[in-house]
């Protein structure tokens, strides 16, 4: 899921090249030559369904007008409003034969009306906001090249999509589609792309998909299959990229993958089940990124591995391999700059220097490591070189901006808008652009019914858009010099970021001093207000919901640590930071105060920030952040949602300085469901409450070493392992760590924070720490 980006710039590709046989062929525009009157009336309706309102429908819509046609440009990789047409028919006529409309924020539905341009073969409708599902008009169409990725398309994906047999491109992913792949997209023989990575898709993978024998490109990642890897993946020969990731599949991998010799890249993990010995790859003479990454293998690494001269990408972490690790890489020896991970898994700690048992760089610690005579570890010499070349250019490039920024200083060009809007555009971001003007009307004028919210960062309102898109708006407050740091840290994280339990950024607007993020509006505010807030407007969740938020929330975290290009840590997960929308799924909000893991550090030593009874121990007293503190936070949630109250609110007497204080005293009596909420009667099973009270106490030991991933903490919720036995109490380190000895950190940090801040203007919880 994390590879978004990385998947539509390989789609990209194909449009460039489609681009290129179009304009070779003298299929372009042509003003002397008009498109019919009835293929103009179906564009017209194709506009009205998908929200589309710039299309000028006075000037010829194959004509040069840019209304019509943007060209493709290297800056702008992820937008395109373009009709492309075919000029070419005897008879004086234009054709629409192509329509790409991506990144144009649109929120209306797929137009049914794209079955009245018969001539049209390629439809691109990427990274909208497009909603419903796909027209069984569509069925009688003749695409050849189908992308709707990254929408809010829903429903079961429909077995009429079999129907569209010249289709050889088609991508869902990033959508909320639901269900079986159907088993009628096995007659789609000429199909040579199929991506459907990041649904919501169930059951197994249909037979009739070893129909596919053209494809070079598969990608089922982020799903929820069942079943095993299916070994007729044999089939697809031709195969060049095959992507598995997160899928819900089991092991082991087939050894029926040995027959795609063609492939450059293999992505496969994250599989549960039953494993296996490192499958056979010697054909895979091609491959350049190999990631089998928690596929539950065991056994040595084969040396054809490391003797791949093509491979670039080595992911093998978080297995059981074993053996001698130098012996099983000595082919690296003629490999230069591989990237490599090996770890988490059962090396042999002899033959690893005592720097080298828990590293990703294992080429590095290597270096000091005495090998034999046959194996010498590559050299980095070169990427030195390169290093120094690039750090060079960039300084240069550094010393002339900042000369050009003192000369407009000192001529007064410059003022706080001006630096703002350069900090944005610096980032790079691929985020929508908002003026103060729209927003203004969207929320009309900041009117105060339309508050929905107030934080340190500043309020946040409902507003709607000219399309209808109902947003939510965060306001930053103009004496927050936090908030100007959370507002460019926000827009930096979130924007490389998707995922169906992260809140999606629309886009923000800096203008003047007017810094606001736009987001989806998310319709039962936050979990905290539905499960502390009292009152008519109080929804009761039942459990079954209360499971369904948990393991959202889990899965929410596990992305962010371990699955997404960039490792975060969030640093601030707690129940008003988790949003409901109107089905009542959750999704993480507030990346303010998020940090980057970066993977060459054991922990970040970091000023503290966050909120009192959420943050871990060793995090809050030293400032030591791992991903492990986002679990601590997450174990506080789960159990807030078990019981139905917050942490630090509830004290059921003075013995207890919190609700996990008094959990953990009833787990040691073994009475933990006194714990359950009363308002869910008996209508819960006991089993899944006691799993997740568990699951809870062990993500909130006192010791990180001994929380568990999230991504073990997914698979423990939904029942695929076991729970680890909680080890040890709350004082494990003593009574420092221990409930009392925290609180009374805490109030010293506090009282020091705010003596040495009083001007600064601080968040509305006033727990938060910084």
């Amino acid at each position: 899921m994390a590879r978004v980006g990385e998947n539509l710039e390989n789609l990209f590709g194909s449009l460039r090249i489609i681009f290129l046989i179009i304009i070779s062929t003298g299929a372009i525009r042509v003003k002397s030559q008009l498109l019919p009157q009835n293929e103009v009336k179906a564009l017209e309706e194709v506009a009205t369904q998908l929200g589309k309102q710039d299309w000028n429908f006075k000037v010829n819509p194959c004509s040069n007008d840019t209304s019509w046609f943007t060209p493709i440009s290297k800056h702008r990789p992820l937008y395109n409003n373009s009709i492309v047409c075919t000029c070419s028919d005897p008879g004086g006529e234009c054709h629409v034969i192509s329509i790409f409309l991506k990144g144009q924020d649109l929120a209306g539905v797929l137009p049914r009306a794209i079955v009245k341009l018969p001539y049209l073969k390629n439809l691109d409708l990427t990274r909208n906001y497009l909603s419903g599902n796909i027209p069984s008009e569509w069925a009688s169409t003749k695409l050849e090249f189908l992308s709707l990725s990254v929408n809010r398309l829903t429903g079961p994906m429909p077995s009429y999509l079999g129907n569209i047999s010249t289709l050889k491109v088609l991508a869902i992913e990033n959508n909320q589609f639901s269900g079986a792949v159907p088993l009628q997209l096995g007659n789609l023989f000429s199909l040579e792309i199929l991506i459907l990575s990041a649904n919501n898709l169930t059951g197994t993978l249909p037979l009739a998909l070893s129909n596919l024998t053209k494809l070079t490109e598969l990608r089922i990642s982020s799903n929820n299959f069942i079943g095993k890897i299916p070994s007729f993946i044999q089939s697809w020969k031709h195969l060049q990229k095959l992507e598995i990731q997160a899928s819900g599949l089991e092991g082991p991998i087939p050894s029926s993958i040995s027959a795609l010799n063609n492939l450059t890249e293999l992505r496969i993990s994250d599989l549960h089940g039953g494993g296996s010995e490192f499958p056979h790859l010697e054909n895979m003479t091609k491959i350049q990124l190999l990631m089998l990454r928690s596929c539950n293998i065991s056994g040595p690494i084969p040396l054809n591995v490391a003797a791949t001269e093509k491979l670039k990408i080595l992911d093998l972490s978080f297995n059981r391999l074993e053996g001698n690790l130098s012996t099983n890489l000595e082919g690296l020896t003629s490999l230069e700059n591989v990237e490599i991970d090996l770890s988490r898994n059962n090396f042999t700690e002899s033959t690893l220097p005592s720097t080298c048992r828990d590293t990703l760089k294992v080429v590095e610690c290597l270096k000091s490591y005495a090998c034999s005579k046959d194996f010498k570890p590559p050299s980095s010499d070169g990427g030195k070189r390169k290093k120094f070349i690039v750090a060079g250019a960039v300084v240069l490039a550094l010393f002339l901006i900042l000369i050009m920024v003192g000369v407009l200083w000192w001529k007064g060009c410059l003022g706080g808008r001006v630096r703002k809007e350069q900090e944005l555009l610096g980032l790079d971001l691929q985020t929508g652009i908002f003026t103060f003007r729209q927003i203004k009307a969207a929320t009309n004028n900041f009117d105060p019914a339309n508050k929905i919210g107030e934080g340190g960062f500043g309020s946040v309102f409902k507003g709607t858009l000219s399309d209808g898109t109902v947003i939510a708006v965060k306001q930053l407050s103009s004496k927050s010099k936090q908030g100007n740091r959370e507002f460019l840290n926000e827009i930096g994280m979130i924007s490389a970021l998707q995922h169906p339990n992260l809140v999606r950024l629309y886009g923000c607007c800096v203008e003047g001093n007017q810094l606001l993020l736009v987001y989806e509006f998310m319709e039962n505010n936050s979990l905290a207000h539905t499960l502390f807030d009292t009152g008519e407007s109080q929804l009761n969740l039942d459990w079954p919901t209360r499971k369904r938020i948990c393991v959202g929330i889990a899965k929410g975290l596990a992305f962010l640590h371990e699955e997404s290009a960039l490792k975060i840590v969030h640093r601030d997960i707690k129940t008003t930071n988790i949003l409901l929308d109107k089905d009542l799924n959750p999704k993480i909000s507030d990346f303010g105060l998020a940090k980057l893991d970066e993977e060459e550090n054991t922990h970040i030593s970091t000023r503290v920030a966050g909120t009192i009874g959420y943050m871990a121990p060793e995090y809050a007293l030293y400032g030591y952040l791992t991903y492990k503190a986002d679990v601590y936070s997450f174990g506080v949630v789960a159990l807030e949602i078990v019981v139905g109250k917050a942490n630090m609110k509830y004290i059921p007497d003075e013995n207890f300085v919190s609700l996990l204080d008094w959990a953990l005293f009833l787990q040691q009596r073994g009475n933990l469901m006194e714990l359950v909420d009363p308002r869910l009667g008996s209508k819960f099973k006991k089993e899944e409450i006691v799993r997740m009270t568990k699951v809870a106490l062990l993500c909130a030991n006192s010791s990180p070493a001994l929380r568990p991933t999230m991504s073990e903490v997914v698979d423990m919720l939904e029942g695929r392992t076991a729970v680890h036995e909680q080890v040890g109490g709350p004082s494990i380190y003593g009574e420092e760590l221990g409930f009392k000895g925290s609180t009374d950190k805490f109030d010293q940090i506090s009282h020091h924070s705010s003596s040495r801040t009083q001007s600064s203007t601080p968040r509305s919880d006033a727990s938060l720490i910084t």
